[in-house]
């Protein structure tokens, strides 16, 4: 016996008939009850669906909080189920740079030109005490006490060590920021005069790329995040819930 498959009837929208978006959520709900199978949805949810969950580090890890996070790439915690298993040696390849250990003032000039040369928009997390404040060398003459000295942070994750399952819920508060952001905003074009001078101002001797000055003007200086403590209930074989 032959099997027949009706197609999904599609009627076209006219202009004239698009009043609202209550008009469009309408016809969509009716295009999904004949099969259609349509979701509505804008750009930016698209992209920092996509963005939030692949999110590739540049790994800066320098003493023991870096072991705890090679943990979770382990079977134990499995971060691939979420994303950000992907490492990066290079920084144009990176998404975010992840420090986990000291950072001592020689080190200092690296780890800033690490960050410079990530693409917008990029981020920072420092893992463990010592990237946090400079822990228990805090008073050396030669650590820098706290990478927020040298960079923007966007997630804290105290401990010394941290555990896996704080790592693993301190990057998942960052896709959550991820998925928040506004992705476009008009970087591609030529600088204003203005513009310029406020590139110079911003950028040192030679100024910020027009790309990275709308993504400043437009985030700012971004509130950080600070996992104060992993809840009870959290489940690290589950996530977090939407």
């Amino acid at each position: 016996m032959e099997m027949k498959h009706e197609l999904p009837k599609i009627k076209d929208m006219e202009p004239g008939d698009f009043k609202n978006n209550d008009y469009l959520l309408r016809m969509v709900e009716k295009l999904n009850r004949d099969g259609a199978g349509i979701v509505l949805g804008t750009l930016d949810d698209l992209i920092n669906w996509g963005r939030s969950n692949s999110l590739w580090s540049l790994t800066f890890g320098t003493s023991c909080c870096a072991i705890e996070f090679m943990a979770l790439g382990a079977a134990r915690y499995d971060m691939a189920r979420f994303g950000f298993e992907v490492t990066r040696n290079s920084p144009r390849q990176a998404d975010l740079i992840m420090c986990a250990g000291t950072i001592t003032n020689k080190m200092a000039p690296v780890f800033k030109r690490l960050y410079d040369e990530i693409a917008e928009p990029k981020y920072v997390v420092a893992v463990g005490g010592c990237a946090i404040s400079g822990g228990p060398f805090k008073k050396s003459y030669s650590v820098v006490r706290g990478i927020d000295e040298l960079v923007p942070v966007d997630v804290y994750i105290p401990g010394c060590p941290p555990r896996p399952e704080a790592i693993l819920y301190g990057m998942m508060q960052l896709q959550r920021k991820v998925k928040v952001e506004k992705f476009f905003g008009g970087a591609n074009h030529k600088m204003t005069r203005e513009e310029r001078e406020r590139s110079m101002e911003q950028g040192g001797l030679h100024g910020l790329s027009n790309q990275n000055l709308i993504a400043a003007e437009k985030h700012g200086r971004r509130a950080p995040i600070i996992v104060t403590d992993v809840p009870q209930d959290f489940d690290p074989k589950k996530g977090l819930e939407e």
